[in-house]
């Protein structure tokens, strides 16, 4: 699915997403509305996914069931990312006294229904429809006696597709837009780079990516200072091993602290600073090899939607940047608060006015 041969073929679908987002965005600024930023980029996401998944969109940009959907996933985040006191004492499993386990039954619940729903739908009208996308190529599987892949295989499977794929992706662009906003000149630099390789009328492509290192670099940047996963997901030692002194018991769960990497002062010149400069004169990237900045992980356990969601930040952030100027509502600096969970949320959802530049 995240082959690069995949990839390529389904970029007329992502740029059919990032044209919705342009046109709502274009619709709220006739309007002289502000936007919720991250919920513009989590509907743009998530429908992309959807779209690749099931071949169809699933949600609308400000409905109630938009903001329903969201808040499960972020519900579901926030539980992983929650310490549990009952692991540590277990004999308090059955109290649940944070009720994690409570809310987690409800979250992982709605949405699993949500899921459950649209693989049933299909698996009553296949014999009417053919479609090739993901959902299909899993049922083909499901029905063969090669694997051993069920019903609830795939519903899990979808899950944790949807819960990675588009929490993330909404945090990155929130957070992009959070620091520009926030340091204008930043942003005035990202989009003389637009329209120098762009041109004024012109659309960003993915083909434009390669040409634009400041927007490359404010991606980096933004990832660096705000990790969407702080401390990635969690792994287990297959044996004992000794790591600078340390000795690491076999079946440990280890968790990596990726955001404290990236702020580390011995690494990073002003770790709390946002300066997008400091990776145009050098070939830091985020794909496993350079370790002060492994926001997807490294290794064999890595995120596989990397290649996805690199080309999709690219485009959502050069289209919200080349198409229009933004301002604050009521000119207040946006505010920077960080929420920690298995994803790094904003306090504060950034809602800014899009003015349209053509």
């Amino acid at each position: 699915m995240f082959s690069a041969r995949r990839l390529d073929g389904g970029a007329g679908v992502r740029r059919e997403k990032v044209g919705r987002l342009v046109d709502y965005l274009r619709e709220c600024s006739a309007r002289g509305r502000a936007v919720d930023l991250g919920q513009a980029a989590f509907v743009t996401s998530f429908n992309l996914l959807s779209a690749t998944f099931f071949s169809v969109d699933l949600i609308e940009f400000e409905s109630d069931a938009t903001q329903q959907l969201k808040e499960t996933i972020e519900g579901v985040t926030k539980i992983l990312g929650t310490p549990n006191v009952a692991d540590f004492f277990p004999i308090l499993k059955r109290l649940d006294p944070q009720r994690i386990k409570k809310r987690s039954e409800f979250y992982f619940g709605r949405l699993l229904g949500v899921l459950g729903g649209i693989i049933d739908g299909r698996m009553e009208s296949r014999s009417m429809e053919t479609k090739n996308d993901l959902l299909a190529a899993l049922l083909h599987l499901m029905d063969g006696s090669e694997y051993d892949l069920t019903y609830k295989d795939i519903q899990h499977l979808f899950l944790d597709l949807f819960v990675g794929g588009s929490d993330s992706t909404q945090c990155i662009v929130e957070w992009a837009m959070t620091e520009l906003l926030a340091n204008p000149e930043k942003m005035s630099n990202a989009k003389n780079e637009l329209r120098s390789v762009i041109g004024e009328k012109n659309q960003v492509e993915e083909s434009d990516i390669s040409r634009l290192p400041y927007l490359q670099a404010l991606i980096k940047e933004t990832l660096r200072l705000h990790i969407p996963g702080p401390f990635l997901v969690p792994r287990r030692a297959v044996r004992e091993v000794e790591i600078g002194g340390y000795v690491i018991p076999q079946h440990s769960q280890i968790f990596v602290n990726a955001w404290a990497i990236g702020r580390d002062s011995s690494i990073w010149p002003n770790p709390t600073s946002f300066e997008p400069k400091r990776f145009l004169n050098n070939n830091i990237g985020f794909k496993g090899q350079d370790f002060e900045l492994i926001p997807f992980g490294s290794g064999r356990r890595m995120c596989p939607g990397l290649p996805l969601a690199d080309r999709m930040l690219s485009l959502m952030l050069g289209s919200m940047l080349h198409n229009f100027e933004w301002v604050m509502e009521g000119g207040v600096r946006p505010d920077t608060t960080e929420e920690f969970g298995m994803a790094l949320h904003k306090a504060v959802p950034l809602k800014a006015i899009p003015l349209y530049c053509f």
